[in-house]
C-alpha cells in the first residue's frame, strides 16, 4: 500500500473507500494508469473493508477471486475505489468495487470474493 501510495479515506456500513494517485509509479508503457495498478487497489480495499467486518473474531478473510473491466484511461490526478458488500456470509464474501478518477467518471469496475477462514488456518499445503 505505501509504495503505491494507497490511502483509505471513508468507511461505513458495509463499505470502504480509498484513493490511490496516478503517476510513474503507476503508468504502463504508454503513460497510463497500469491494469495491475487498479487490481491491487481493488483487492487492497475491498480485502480490508472484509477484515473491518470480521474484526473481533478469530476469522480472516483470504483473496479467492478478483474479477476487473478497465473501462476508461487516466494518465494522471487521483482514483478513488469504493468496495461496497454484495454478500458477507460465513464462509465467502462478495465486493464489488467501482474505481473513479477525479471527475467522478469510472475507470475500472471490479468483483472480489473472499475465503472466510479460522485464524491461522492453512489454505494449501
Amino acid at each position: 500500500m505505501h509504495a503505491l501510495g494507497i490511502r483509505y479515506t471513508a468507511a461505513g456500513p458495509h463499505f470502504l473507500e480509498a484513493t490511490m494517485p496516478v503517476d510513474e509509479r503507476h503508468h504502463q508503457p504508454m503513460g497510463m494508469l497500469h491494469g495491475g495498478a487498479s487490481a491491487a487497489l481493488a483487492e487492497t480495499v475491498a480485502s480490508a473493508a472484509s477484515g473491518m467486518e470480521l474484526h473481533g473474531t478469530s476469522r480472516r478473510p483470504v483473496g479467492l477471486e478478483l474479477s476487473i473491466n478497465h473501462v476508461r484511461s487516466v494518465r494522471s490526478g487521483t482514483v478513488t475505489a469504493r468496495a461496497r458488500a454484495l454478500h458477507l456470509g460465513g464462509s465467502t464474501h462478495v465486493w464489488e468495487i467501482r474505481i473513479t478518477a477525479e471527475d467522478g467518471r469510472l475507470v475500472a469496475h471490479a468483483k472480489l470474493t473472499l475465503l472466510i477462514i479460522a485464524q491461522g488456518e492453512r489454505t494449501s499445503e
